[in-house]
């Protein structure tokens, strides 16, 4: 059985860092305040010049050194955002070109905050029919130009970035022994669509509308969607909760982050978490969360790694990995 195996991960953050306490100077909230609320002390911001693809491209670039791979090899180009850099085409085709690409193919994938996870398994879905060898999957963002930054429930929450990884594919037994992603699992309801929205635009070249939300049913049903998709993945894979060595949840908030891992009953040293330094950072907040833990050794050889993520739409999405 073919299975897509992570051959190497990347991240890239904008320069500019805004913590909490800058915030606290433009609007009505205290750092103590976001904190306790979100777990978030700072966020980065793209320079007024740097496109959603720029820091794609950094990211890609930074993923392909760590795999020890030539973009010449890569077969697709897949990129998740909600802020690209135009209304088409996609952003992924500029990073195409700016890798010097001309072979295989690129597209975007919109799934907010799950969008990583859902290109991810459109990836591994690929690698495993044989269709292509080798893929290149990013989540990239510059979600602070779609902020009303007046808006102290949204303004606070996000932050900019990109994280890439490079699937490549290898022969597995076709069980839960086999290293690379074992399952991926799906889901919308666009029932909820007015409860987390922008009211449009055409990306971070332009002059989009603002996030609009309602912040506490999102988390409400965020924690019950989370829930199940946890469940559904282990279940997939014959796994218990004691079996995962890593949760790389996506970054939004820290509260919904420790209920997943008190579900699991994981100790706080068993998550990977950068919702402090980064903020939500919608599709590249998981993907940042990998590169972080694969430079610091964390992320081992043979380990179950659990991915979970929730997003507009609503959309929520989980992947089980043996690294």
């Amino acid at each position: 059985m073919i299975r897509s195996v992570i051959l190497g991960c990347g991240g890239y953050l904008p320069e500019k860092i805004v913590a909490n306490d800058e915030l606290a100077k433009r609007i009505d909230t205290s750092d103590e305040w976001i904190v306790k609320r979100t777990g978030i002390r700072q966020r980065h911001i793209a320079a007024p010049d740097e496109k959603t693809s720029d820091l794609a491209l950094a990211a890609a670039r930074a993923a392909l050194a760590d795999a020890k791979t030539e973009a010449g090899d890569i077969d697709a180009i897949i990129v998740a955002t909600a802020t690209p850099d135009n209304t088409f085409p996609a952003t992924a085709t500029r990073v195409q070109a700016e890798l010097g690409l001309i072979k295989g193919f690129a597209l975007d994938v919109q799934a907010v905050c799950s969008g990583f996870v859902y290109a991810l398994a459109i990836a591994d879905n690929f690698i495993r029919l044989g269709q292509i060898k080798k893929a290149l999957v990013i989540g990239a963002e510059t979600f602070s130009r779609i902020l009303d930054w007046n808006d102290r429930g949204t303004c606070v929450l996000f932050g900019d970035g990109a994280g890439a990884v490079v699937l490549g594919a290898a022969e597995g037994k076709g069980d839960k022994t086999d290293r690379g992603i074992l399952s991926t699992h799906l889901h919308s309801d666009g029932r909820h669509y007015n409860l987390l929205y922008t009211e449009g635009g055409p990306g971070s070249t332009g002059k989009p509308g603002f996030v609009k939300m309602e912040g506490q049913e999102v988390f409400r049903h965020a924690v019950a969607h989370l829930s199940e998709v946890v469940d559904e993945a282990l279940a997939a894979n014959d796994l218990k909760p004691e079996e995962i060595d890593w949760l790389v949840p996506h970054q939004a908030n820290q509260r919904i982050i420790d209920g997943t891992a008190k579900k699991l009953n994981l100790p706080p040293d068993r998550v990977v978490l950068t919702i402090a330094e980064h903020a939500n950072t919608s599709a590249a907040s998981i993907p940042l969360a990998l590169a972080a833990a694969a430079k610091d050794g964390r992320l081992k050889k043979g380990q179950i790694v659990l991915l979970d993520a929730m997003g507009g739409g609503f959309t929520w999405a989980a992947a089980v990995i043996r690294w």
